[in-house]
Formats: C-alpha cells, sequence, structure tokens
C-alpha cells in the first residue's frame, strides 16, 4: 500500500448488500444481504426471506435476511422451477366461496393482482353526484384528514444510506453534494425475461446482470427517496 494512501475499497457482489469495503475492515456480520430473487405474475419475492412487493424499488428496499462478510465473488443464482399453470373452471365454485377465497389472500386484501383472484370481477360501488356546497364540503373534510408531513431533523454527522435506485451508499449529510451520488432515475422495467432501466435504455436478462448495471445520473444522496 503506498503511503498516505488507505486501503483500496471494493463493492461486496451479495444481493442487497452493496457496499464498499476492504480486506482489513470486513467482520464477521458486516454484510446484510439476500440469496435469489424470484419473478412470477409480476410479483418479485426474495427466496430467503419469503418478502414481497409488486413495486420494484420497494422490493429492493427490503432489508437482507442474512449476514455474513462482504465478498467480491458473485453469488450462483438457481433458476426457479415454474410450477404448472391449473385453470379452475368458473362453475365449480360459488361467488360465496370465491368472496371467503378473496378475503383471505392476503395479496387481494392489499389490492394487488392475485394470479389465482385476478380474473373475478370486483364490484365498485358507485359514488353518488355531489354538486354545488356538499363538493365543496367533501374537499374540506378530505383536507382536514390528511396530516402535515413530518419533519426530521437530520444531524450533519449522522451516517444515512442512500435510498436512491442503484446506489446504497452510505453517507454523511456533511459531506453530500449535487454529484456525490450515481444512481438510476428509473423505472425499472421487467418484461418478457428481460430487466434493464428506463433511464438509461439497457436491458439484461440475467438478474445479477441488472443490479451490475452502472448507474447513469449524478446527484445528490438522498435517504428519504421514494
Amino acid at each position: 500500500m503506498e503511503e498516505g494512501k488507505g486501503p483500496v475499497r471494493v463493492r461486496c457482489q451479495r444481493i442487497g448488500c452493496d457496499a464498499t469495503f476492504s480486506e482489513d475492515d470486513n467482520p464477521e456480520g458486516s454484510c446484510q444481504y439476500h440469496d435469489s430473487p424470484l419473478f412470477h405474475d409480476g410479483m418479485k419475492e426474495w427466496s430467503c426471506c419469503k418478502k414481497r412487493s409488486h413495486d420494484f424499488s420497494l422490493f429492493l428496499e427490503i432489508p437482507g435476511c442474512k449476514t455474513g462478510k462482504h465478498t467480491t465473488e458473485k453469488p450462483v443464482l438457481t433458476k426457479p422451477v415454474r410450477k404448472p399453470n391449473i385453470s379452475i373452471s368458473p362453475s365449480t365454485s360459488s361467488p360465496a366461496i370465491n368472496a371467503s377465497a378473496k378475503e383471505s389472500c392476503s395479496r387481494c386484501r392489499q389490492g394487488f393482482f392475485c394470479s389465482d383472484h385476478g380474473s373475478q370481477a370486483k364490484y365498485v360501488k358507485p359514488k353518488p353526484e355531489n354538486t354545488g356546497t356538499d363538493s365543496v364540503a367533501k374537499i374540506n373534510t378530505d383536507a382536514q384528514t390528511i396530516p402535515a408531513p413530518a419533519k426530521k431533523v437530520i444531524d450533519i454527522n449522522e451516517p444515512q444510506i442512500c435510498k436512491n435506485k442503484g446506489c446504497g451508499q452510505t453517507f454523511k449529510e456533511k459531506d453530500n453534494h449535487e454529484t456525490a451520488c450515481s444512481y438510476h432515475p428509473g423505472p425499472a422495467i421487467f418484461h418478457d425475461r428481460v430487466r434493464g432501466w428506463k433511464c438509461c435504455d439497457i436491458h439484461v436478462k440475467e438478474f445479477d446482470e441488472f443490479i451490475t448495471i452502472p448507474p447513469c445520473t449524478k446527484g445528490w444522496h438522498n435517504a428519504q427517496a421514494t
């Protein structure tokens, strides 16, 4: 190591980590990561902890469920075995059974598309027509029920994790500036087994290739990104 220079830091290749480390600063438990992801019917799921999301940005923000040492070796991803599709005739189940199944399904309760119950018609209650004073009163009522966003006081020396897509670095606000972060403005694209970023128009087939696509934009680190 040259005099006056610190140890060389490299990026961890574990999925869900993306931190930088050096050989003399890599204790056991410093890396928080996931095993391979699963993609099915628009749902993204981690095979290790079974946590899932339809939104890819939220999916990548799910904290790793495993800990260990950082590594520069890329993980070997196992391809999931596709489950056979079983078609169910609408005549074999009554509306009461269908409604009960949707109520017990976690996807349906959260309003997500469900491959098991997605074909069932969803009843939408018609909205009454409001005119004049009624409409104004409703708008005022809705405005009163929305809480003001909470303000957070940040210590400029407090380590934070950047939530910009493709970054994930730890930073301090005192070191933050307009070119400190390299990230993808997005959105991420998943279509016909191809993964990529719309912002830089790069598409690959394998997930481990997708997460190594270089960021295309520079800006400020943001610990509150959505």
